[in-house]
């Protein structure tokens, strides 16, 4: 087992694992034949035997661990690395902070510890005396000499100048009020918020008021773009002026509608036998009538398949025939339904002189299997063509 592991705590300080490219968490495995540079492996990858170009699963290795002490017997390796990183970021003399980021240790450990073998630890301090001896004989040394404390205060003095540009940061992009902010960036649409969101980590390298430019003018841009969609769909439709397009509006809000509650009532009389799926349709029809949004139906999965559908009696029979009264029975789509889904593809075809089944998905708004049985029958009665 090598105990001279890597002692940080950070996963992403480690190479990951040659296997999955996940982060490495000790203990993990090396092999101690690949190498240059060395090959990594998770415990899971190595135990199902991963193998790459040269590295072979017979290959000896090599347990990657800093579980063991150094300087007290009872903080291993690993806490004393993780102490240096707390101190670095929370700064000398933060006791209290420093143990809460280390987890393991209470704020008088920590400071005891520290003190002891990092401060007026004497085998630190005759070491360092013969650095600077060492130092002062080699004249073409480049390295610098400073004491412990010193590089202490220079990790202190680092971290306070880090925590003022962050306040200086937050300060000028007003990010004090959190609450304020949130409802600021809720007044985009969707599409913006999730730019926002995205170029949100950039915002310290651009100032706030060129920052705000920026979303801004992206706001606009997809303001402006759905304005130009809305006016295309208008000139498809041949509408001229906005009077036309208030009409037009209203229309299409009113066949959506219609179309929904059919789409409800093909599905309710699917299941007419099933007295709970009749129960939710109606609760789905009473929450349209006052403007909520529906409920969607339950699934159907499991179940076993239901008789075909009677005709007799049902609006629009009359006007099918003998073909397709057995494909509404067999798909159970009232005739109503079924011809005004066949007048809407026949359109669409002689439009675009041809049709594809994907078209045909877009222009009915119910179960795409029996869209597809529809769009077949009517291919193969020779209704419509495929484009």
């Amino acid at each position: 087992m090598d105990r001279l592991g890597s002692f940080s705590n950070d996963p992403s300080d480690k190479p990951p694992c040659r296997g999955c490219s996940s982060y490495l968490m000790e203990p993990y495995i090396k092999c101690a034949e690949c190498g240059p540079p060395p090959f990594f492996l998770c415990l899971q990858c190595f135990t199902r035997g991963f193998e790459y170009k040269k590295h072979q699963s017979d290959h000896t290795y090599e347990i990657m661990t800093s579980d063991f002490p150094v300087l007290d017997p009872s903080w291993t390796a690993q806490e004393e690395m993780a102490l240096l990183e707390a101190v670095m970021d929370c700064g000398f003399g933060n006791w209290q902070d420093v143990a809460n980021q280390m987890c393991t240790k209470t704020k008088e450990e920590c400071e005891k510890h520290y003190m002891k073998h990092f401060i007026n630890n004497p085998l630190f301090a005759s070491t360092l005396l013969n650095l600077k001896q060492a130092e002062a004989k080699t004249a073409d040394t480049a390295i610098p000499f400073h004491s412990l404390k010193m590089a202490v205060v220079d990790i202190y003095h680092s971290r306070l100048k880090e925590r003022q540009r962050r306040k200086k940061i937050i300060r000028d992009h007003g990010l004090i009020n959190l609450r304020k902010f949130q409802l600021m960036e809720r007044r985009y649409p969707k599409e913006v918020q999730d730019l926002y969101e995205t170029m949100r980590r950039f915002a310290r390298i651009v100032g706030p008021v060129e920052h705000d430019k920026f979303i801004e003018s992206h706001a606009l841009e997809f303001e402006l773009r759905r304005e130009i969609k809305r006016l295309q769909e208008y000139r498809t439709a041949g509408i001229t002026n906005f009077c036309s397009a208030r009409t037009y509006d209203h229309l299409k809000k009113t066949r959506e509608e219609e179309r929904l509650k059919r789409t409800m009532l093909s599905e309710v009389l699917q299941y007419i036998q099933d007295s709970s799926a009749c129960q939710q349709w109606l609760r789905r029809q009473a929450d349209i009538d006052s403007g909520l949004s529906p409920i969607p139906m339950a699934s159907n999965s499991g179940r076993r398949s239901a008789p075909p559908l009677n005709l007799t009696g049902l609006p629009g029979t009359e006007k099918l025939n003998e073909k397709e009264k057995e494909l509404c029975q067999m798909v159970r789509l009232v005739p109503g339904a079924y011809l005004e889904y066949k007048s809407a593809l026949l359109n669409e075809c002689n439009k675009q002189g041809g049709l594809r089944l994907a078209q045909a998905r877009a222009l009915i708004k119910i179960d795409v299997n029996k869209t597809r049985k529809i769009y077949d029958f009517l291919i193969r009665e020779g209704y419509i063509t495929k484009a």
